[in-house]
């Protein structure tokens, strides 16, 4: 995993809206998880979310049980500065994703946006599914998103991995049953043009 003091200047010197990623709604992100029919009260983790604005649309669809876990501290400060008084019905968890002790069979929907990507070493790759079929409920929701085939070589100063969906899939393994993929063309504040897959998977029942 790169090197939280990377992530920490990145949020300590850009607006959580200049950054590449940043989204004013991930919709597509909202749709799959709605998609999935878990009820409201269902346990959502978005692994990375930092300051993304997914949580503020979650709690305004009704969600109430939410976790948000990010390397960088000053990206999770951003998220719960703006929304204030409604910062307290969300989990916040500071933490490296390959390493960090999630509990077991927690989380019925895991969401990951352009974390997975920045995984170059296998090791960490392989660290971070052991994470997920751990915390995710049997027969729950892993939704990832990474730069596509033609996406960028590198994000954020960083290699980054690209993949099809297939290949995405392939890191995971058998224990995933993909359901459904989706190609999303992000549009950065820069202006520049960025490939997304999503894949859309169930942790197997057993």
């Amino acid at each position: 995993m790169q090197s939280k003091q990377h992530w920490e200047k990145v949020y300590g010197s850009k607006a959580p809206e200049a950054v590449s990623w940043f989204q004013p709604h991930a919709q597509l992100s909202l749709d799959l998880i709605k998609a999935t029919g878990v009820s409201h009260d269902a346990a959502i983790i978005d692994v990375g979310g930092g300051a993304s604005t997914l949580v503020d649309d979650l709690l305004a669809e009704g969600y109430a049980d939410l976790t948000v876990l990010d390397l960088s501290a000053a990206a999770l400060h951003a998220a719960r500065q703006r929304l204030g008084a409604q910062e307290s019905k969300v989990c916040w968890i500071e933490a490296d994703v390959t390493a960090v002790d999630l509990p077991d069979k927690r989380y019925d929907i895991w969401h990951d946006r352009a974390v997975f990507h920045f995984l170059t070493d296998a090791k960490d790759r392989e660290a971070y599914v052991r994470t997920v079929f751990r915390s995710v409920k049997p027969g729950g929701y892993v939704i990832v998103a990474t730069f596509a085939e033609d996406g960028p070589l590198q994000c954020s100063g960083l290699p980054v991995m690209r993949y099809s969906a297939d290949e995405l899939h392939d890191e995971f393994g058998a224990a995933f049953t993909l359901l459904q993929h989706r190609k999303e063309t992000h549009r950065t504040p820069a202006g520049t043009v960025q490939q997304f897959v999503y894949c859309y998977c169930r942790r197997s029942g057993s």
